[in-house]
């Protein structure tokens, strides 16, 4: 095999260096770049809310509805024995769920779905009246509405994003901003035809 001498070796090197290199701040502006931030911290505040929204379901309202109903137990704890385990005539019956799994029994774990369903609607809805209160404080609609075309009947929505300048005229200085607007579409973005129906008035 033959062996490299000294320049061949130093350039090898160099060159793995500047892969390296390379490579590190790629890294870095991909881990450190702003819409990846955003989108962590979204995902840890999503996590935090989450949690937060199946503890009150679970801990908060879901044990007065037990009592008032009354189930004698709470909603998770509702089960139905499909198959018996070894032990079930020594136990008298099964009082809990874990008791039941524990004795290698086939359930009917009805009550976790429940559980499991309350806690979707409860976070939906919480989502939901987060994004209505963010909607009233910023132009920025988040709850988006959509029509059908009566041409190529697709769904699109109903407001377009327009982009306009805002002119401010002081003794100082004149400056021009380009804003964003939102306004009520009047064309289908897929096949251009006018929401208002004026072709069929026009034919």
């Amino acid at each position: 095999m033959p062996r490299l001498d000294d320049d061949e070796r130093t350039q090898l090197l160099e060159r793995g260096e500047e892969h390296a290199r390379r490579l590190f701040h790629d890294f870095v502006d991909f881990a450190f770049n702003g819409n990846i931030l955003e989108i962590a911290v979204g995902l840890i505040l999503a996590s935090a809310f989450t949690e937060l929204t199946t503890s009150f379901v679970s801990d908060i309202l879901l044990p007065p509805i037990a009592v008032i109903l009354p189930l004698n137990r709470n909603i998770d704890e509702k089960f139905a024995v499909l198959k018996a385990g070894p032990k079930y005539g020594d136990l008298d019956g099964y009082t809990t769920l874990a008791q039941a799994q524990l004795d290698g029994a086939v359930v009917l774990a009805y009550g976790v779905f429940i559980n499991k369903c309350v806690n979707f609607l409860g976070v939906g809805l919480s989502l939901y009246l987060l994004a209505r209160v963010y909607q009233c404080i910023s132009p920025e609609p988040i709850i988006k509405h959509t029509v059908k075309c009566r041409y190529c009947k697709k769904e699109i929505s109903d407001k377009v994003e327009c982009y306009t300048y805002s002119f401010r005229l002081t003794v100082s200085e004149n400056t021009m901003k380009l804003i964003s607007v939102y306004m009520q579409a009047v064309r289908c973005v897929n096949c251009t035809s006018w929401l208002d129906g004026r072709e069929e008035r026009m034919h």
